[in-house]
């Protein structure tokens, strides 16, 4: 059956444990499925999130690559099953006049976390599916695994589907497999077809082109015809243009008419701000402390935070548990890398000058400003704990104070501030993570 193929197929993307353990249990509802929405029940209702957003994409890419139809992918616990209506669940390019795009309606404008790291992309982005075809086109949005792009580039195209325009949307993968189907079955003029009578072409992770010298070559020519009739074009990458290697350089120049934008790592802030929103839409209760927790011992991959809050709350449902620091602590040690690493004083004074905007001269100075005398006291406290090789009169002379009894006052100190100001400890725990991740990884290059 077709819906076995699928399933086989996915079988050798994904390691054998998570398929066994997560997809081996489902089973197909053939009765509430249809060409363009397919029903798979699972037995723990605990999981059903959690293979929603972790498979159901990829069951859908699988399924198109068969059949050239893009189906919205359902995962329903099965005491759930007689609610459901296949009708209930259309994709939403059903309400398009082409039903040729796969989009995540959960990705809006309205649910997207916007911090400076990210601003100029999200108003960007909320131009082009305003006025496509117009200001930014075509729009190119980059930056690392993870930031957000893929949310930014969907919420174009659920944006123009409610406003009633034809909309792509597809991965570069995708894209691929889609063209060299179409090759191999003599039906290119269907390809062109799909791709080229459509208001917006949205492509994700577009450098996986690179050295795909006929599909280039056939992108190229949708390019033109798609920016000549002024249709919106969205691209995504991991890199600016200029930095993906493998790429025609009539393709790399064209990439850059219209507006680039890039997403970077968002910052303390916006990570707490994403967590909070994660948490309100899936109805999932974090006290402040383990929020904090997660912001600052992440890493800065939102889809990995999302997946970890998802894995957390899960665990803490199957175990009957109140989610406590201690708790989230015990069952994401293995999602949080061991970023133990050999740290010396200057490291930590680079660190702190720089996020502080101090000189490090300053820090070890005896200046008596607030704000030096507040990151003297953090370059304490952190060397006292990321170094304890150190003993206290080799900080005192490092920190240029007379001598240990006047660390032993800036620790009492600073543990006070701890204690009483969450700011504060906010700041120092983000420093001391920002810390060990930039030895890390300048030790991972050596």
């Amino acid at each position: 059956m077709l819906y076995q193929q699928v399933l086989d197929l996915l079988k050798q993307e994904i390691p054998a444990d998570e398929y066994q353990k997560f997809i081996t249990p489902l089973q197909f509802d053939e009765k509430q499925s249809s060409s363009d929405t397919l029903l798979f029940l699972v037995p723990n209702k605990l999981l059903v999130r959690w293979i929603q957003t972790k498979y159901a994409d990829k069951i859908a890419h699988i399924y198109e690559s068969l059949t050239d139809k893009a189906p919205t992918v359902v995962i329903e616990h099965q005491s759930a099953c007689k609610h459901v209506n296949k009708h209930d669940n259309k994709p939403v390019a059903q309400k398009n006049k082409t039903p040729s795009t796969l989009l995540n309606t959960s990705y809006t404008f309205e649910n997207f976390v916007v911090g400076s790291s990210n601003q100029l992309a999200f108003a960007a982005a909320k131009s082009a599916a305003k006025s496509p075809g117009q200001q930014y086109n075509p729009l190119f949005i980059y930056g690392g695994s993870g930031l957000g792009k893929t949310h930014l580039i969907q919420a174009i195209g659920n944006y123009a589907i409610s406003q009633g325009f034809v909309v792509i949307y597809t991965t570069s993968e995708q894209f691929l497999n889609d063209f060299l189907y179409h090759v191999r079955n003599q039906t290119m003029d269907r390809f062109r077809q799909k791709y080229r009578q459509c208001d917006f072409l949205l492509i994700d992770d577009i450098q996986f082109l690179s050295n795909k010298e006929q599909t280039q070559e056939e992108f190229f020519h949708t390019f033109n015809e798609l920016y000549n009739l002024k249709k919106q074009i969205v691209l995504s990458s991991d890199k600016p243009p200029k930095k993906i290697a493998g790429f025609e350089e009539r393709l790399t120049s064209r990439f850059e008419w219209g507006l680039m934008a890039d997403v970077q790592p968002p910052g303390l802030e916006t990570k707490i701000s994403i967590i909070k929103k994660k948490c309100e839409m899936d109805n999932i209760y974090l006290d402040d402390e383990v929020i904090h927790y997660i912001s600052i011992h992440m890493e800065d991959n939102i889809r990995e935070i999302e997946s970890a809050i998802i894995y957390l709350n899960a665990h803490a449902n199957l175990l009957s548990r109140k989610i406590t620091i201690d708790f989230a602590t015990e069952v994401m040690k293995d999602l949080i890398k061991d970023r133990a690493v050999d740290i010396t004083l200057d490291d930590i004074i680079r660190v702190i000058a720089h996020e502080l905007n101090i000189k490090p001269s300053d820090i070890k100075s005896r200046k008596r400003s607030q704000p030096i005398v507040e990151a003297r006291r953090i370059g304490i406290y952190l060397a006292k704990t990321l170094t304890p090789e150190n003993k206290m009169k080799d900080l005192a002379e490092f920190f240029g104070l007379k001598d240990h009894t006047a660390v032993s006052h800036a620790m009492k100190k600073i543990n006070e501030l701890l204690k009483t100001d969450e700011n504060f400890k906010i700041k120092v725990e983000a420093l001391k993570s920002k810390i060990t991740s930039a030895k890390s990884i300048s030790g991972e290059k050596k």
